[in-house]
């Protein structure tokens, strides 16, 4: 790792990624993409450490309350997390200036903080975000191979659960001639329904593919599923988005199986519902 001193933290949506690179070996990660424009090694995590202290100057400066958001780009959850804590440094000052957050992360090291999650989710919101792909362990270790398995991501959520803080999945990349099975699916789903998660996100059944991400993720075919890759560049050649022949029948049974458990499918009400400060909350603050 590096560490680096940026001049801002917040994105015009308040969006925000305290790294940047990662440590998790997922074998199809988008983020490795050129058009990202690393300049480092993506497994030589840039670091920003001033992350909590520009973070703080911009929520002091917000004319009004709303949901904090990250780990879209790079999980906040990396091994080094657990040493340099820059993300529970930064859930503390959402806590205390009274802000949302919606998080997103692969890893179980997110219960490290659940005591923030708590308070902010009675002042406002806290929504936690977990991606599950892979309902086999053994298959899961080797699509995402430096992270917690599925199984033990489906038990956070249930921590999550029983303190009474929303989830919603990431039911994402579904990877065309390895994990678009029905099988799989109805096993991620039923972890999540038993979870209680308020929501299933699903772009569709497969993956994209651009310069950078494509490379590794034919490397990783290569290595663990002879054969694979030929497919990949028959079927799809050099197209981003690689949607699965399975695709049709599988969101069928994805929406059909949400409906039936009241469990929200439909990704831009789930967003709108993720972006949503509490208005009570921002009534309450006037008092």
């Amino acid at each position: 790792m590096h560490f680096t001193q940026v001049k801002g933290i917040l994105s015009a949506r308040n969006g925000m990624n305290i790294y940047r690179g990662c440590s998790h070996g997922c074998i199809y990660c988008d983020s490795r993409s050129k058009c990202y424009q690393f300049t480092h090694d993506f497994e030589d995590i840039e670091v920003k450490e001033n992350a909590p202290e520009l973070l703080e100057k911009a929520l002091i400066s917000k004319r009004s309350k709303c949901m904090i958001g990250t780990g879209a780009m790079c999980d906040p959850y990396l091994h080094i997390e657990q040493e340099l804590m820059l993300t529970r440094k930064c859930l503390e000052l959402i806590d205390r200036y009274g802000f949302g957050i919606a998080i997103q992360t692969k890893s179980d090291r997110i219960l490290r903080d659940i005591d923030l999650y708590k308070s902010i989710n009675v002042k406002a919101k806290s929504v936690i975000q977990m991606t599950l792909t892979t309902y086999d362990e053994q298959l899961c270790a080797i699509l995402e191979p430096e992270v917690c398995t599925t199984k033990q991501r489906y038990e956070a959520l249930k921590v999550f659960q029983q303190n009474k803080i929303p989830t919603v999945v990431w039911m994402s990349p579904i990877l065309p001639f390895i994990n678009d099975t029905e099988e799989n699916i109805r096993g991620v789903m039923e972890y999540c329904f038993d979870a209680g998660v308020k929501g299933i996100i699903s772009f569709g059944m497969g993956t994209t593919m651009r310069e950078g991400d494509r490379e590794y993720f034919y490397a990783a075919l290569d290595k663990y599923f002879p054969g694979i890759k030929q497919k990949y560049i028959r079927r799809y050649g050099y197209s981003y988005e690689c949607r699965s022949d399975n695709n049709d029948k599988l969101m069928s049974i994805f929406h059909e199986e949400c409906e039936k458990h009241s469990v929200m499918h439909d990704v831009n009400k789930i967003f709108s519902y993720m972006n949503e400060f509490p208005t009570n909350v921002e009534q309450l603050s006037f008092f």
